[in-house]
Formats: C-alpha cells, sequence, structure tokens
C-alpha cells in the first residue's frame, strides 16, 4: 500500500526507492553511488499523477544515451547518471491507495516504506529508521506495521488513532491522486521547516530527511542580504548592495531580475517552496519563514 521503484544495480542487486527519496554520492542518498562522476544529490524520486518520475536535481542523466531533466518511471527503462553507469528500473509499483498518517501539529503525510515517528519537540514523521523516535512504522510487503517504543509492534490499519505521549495521531486511506497533490506540496517545502545558514558568499539550505542546497556567488548573496536587513526591502536597495559598482538603473535591473530568476530555478530544482523569496507588487521582496524556519545569520 505504497509507491515505490525498484532499480537493478550493475552488481545484481537492487535498490527500492519511495517519492521522495533522492541518488546521490551523498552517504544518506537512498541510492548511494559511490562515483566521482555522480552528484551529492544527483536526482529524486517524485510522485506525480499516477506516474512515478525521476527528476534530475543537482546532475542531469542521460536516457537513451541523451542527457534529461525527468522520465517517467517505466520496468525496462534504463537511466544512466553517468556514462556506463545503468540503471534499470526492475519493477515500479502505483496501488490505487496510499496509508498516510496524520496528528495533532503532524500535517496529513503518505508513509512510505519505513519510517520514525516523533513527538518531542513537535510532531514530525522522517524517513528511514531513527532510533531515538517515539515510534516506528514500516511495510513489510504484507500491510503496515506499528512500533511504539516500549510495546509490541501491530498491524497499521486506515481509520485507526493512537496516542504516542499524549499527542493523538490517526492512520487513513488515500486515492494515488491525492498522495501525488501532497506529494508534490512537501517537495516544494510548504509542511517541512528550513534551516537557512547565511556565510554571505555561501547559503546552505537545510531540510529534514533531505540533502542541503549549497547557494554560492551572487544566489548566495542575494539570500545573505534578505537576512542582514531581516524583513523587506526595495530590490533596488538590495541590488545597490550586491552590484556597488553599477550606476546603470537600468543594467542594475537586469542584473537583478537575471539572478533572482536564477535563484528560483536552483530552489525549485532542489524542491524548495516557490514563495521562499516572496516579491511584493510595490518592489518590496523579504524572505517568508513558515512556522519552524530557523535562520543562522553568519553575515
Amino acid at each position: 500500500m505504497y509507491a515505490f521503484v525498484r532499480f537493478r544495480l550493475p552488481d545484481g542487486s537492487t535498490s527500492t526507492l519511495c517519492p521522495g527519496d533522492f541518488i546521490g554520492r551523498l552517504g544518506n542518498a537512498a541510492l548511494h553511488l559511490d562515483d566521482a562522476r555522480v552528484s551529492e544529490a544527483h536526482a529524486m524520486v517524485s510522485l506525480r499523477g499516477r506516474e512515478l518520475k525521476l527528476l534530475a536535481l543537482r546532475g542531469m542523466f542521460a536516457v537513451d544515451g541523451k542527457p534529461v531533466n525527468e522520465v517517467v518511471l517505466r520496468p525496462g527503462l534504463v537511466v544512466e547518471p553517468a556514462r556506463g553507469l545503468k540503471l534499470e528500473v526492475a519493477e515500479v509499483t502505483l496501488p490505487e491507495q496510499v496509508l498516510a498518517i496524520v496528528g495533532d501539529g503532524l500535517p496529513q503525510q503518505v508513509l512510505a516504506g519505513a519510517m520514525s515517528l516523533f513527538v518531542r519537540p513537535r510532531p514530525s514523521l522522517k524517513l528511514r529508521y531513527k532510533g531515538d523516535a517515539a515510534a516506528h512504522i514500516w511495510n513489510n510487503g504484507e500491510g503496515w506495521r506499528l512500533q511504539i517504543v516500549g510495546e509490541t509492534a501491530r498491524p497499521l490499519l486506515a481509520g485507526e488513532r493512537f496516542h504516542i505521549d499524549g499527542v493523538a495521531f490517526r492512520a487513513l486511506a488515500l486515492s494515488l491522486e491525492h498522495a501525488a497533490r501532497q506529494a508534490t506540496r512537501l517537495e516544494g517545502g510548504v509542511q517541512v521547516p528550513l534551516t537557512i545558514v547565511a556565510s554571505y558568499d555561501t547559503v546552505h539550505v537545510h531540510r529534514d530527511g533531505q540533502p542541503a542546497l549549497a547557494l554560492d556567488g551572487i544566489s548566495a548573496r542575494v539570500v545573505s542580504e534578505l537576512v542582514a536587513f531581516d524583513g523587506p526591502a526595495s530590490w533596488e536597495v538590495l541590488a545597490r548592495e550586491i552590484w556597488r559598482h553599477e550606476d546603470d538603473r537600468t543594467q542594475l535591473r537586469r542584473k537583478w531580475d537575471v539572478n533572482l530568476a536564477r535563484l528560483r530555478r536552483k530552489l525549485r530544482a532542489a524542491g524548495i517552496r516557490a514563495d521562499l523569496l516572496r516579491a511584493g507588487g510595490t518592489g518590496q521582496i523579504e524572505l517568508l519563514l513558515y512556522e519552524g524556519d530557523k535562520v543562522d545569520d553568519r553575515t
């Protein structure tokens, strides 16, 4: 009762990925590829409508010898993150319904593979097994299982309610289309708290269970200036801080627009919500922070 894709690796082994899992060189990647040609976070599996897609993050991949940014995953498809490094799609499973969890302070989230449920400091559901979690949820191939710390593992069924340390949770069944719409929002970062570490020439954006986005150069300086202002500021004021020797206002605006669009593309490619950089109709721009978002100002 969950969507997944199973890749066959060059050594004959297989790796199962769920929506939101990524392929990359990092050790915490769902599919870790120990190859210098592979980016830290190379590509991500995404549920879109009734399809599983592979989306490029920090590196393109090839299909039939042609570089692409995204592809619908189907059995038999061969994806090459690097030349000669072939990943064959062995299986794609798309059930009619998937199971989700919702709770007091926990937005509705679709279950995938093995997950860890936390109650403190605030309710959260994270991918993979984490030893310090209040409960663990996993699929054993026949159904979902729930084990609250100190209790025996048991089946978890749609409609079931349970409590952990006074916090109420509920399992519910969602259609695949509903789950896909939710997954798109989550990939955009609507529900996932951000930690932004701004160091002027570099900026790192961290999210639980996801690789950090590293920004450099002008993109990093735009974010860092917004952090330093700690509130809305005019595009022109920000731009003049970055391009101090540009006297032509028309050229200044062109540079600002080009680099702001480039920054937003980087955010979208990393699955970070588009409204993080909010532009008002009066020429003001600001960092729009949601509850739980944090900023570490090292500028």
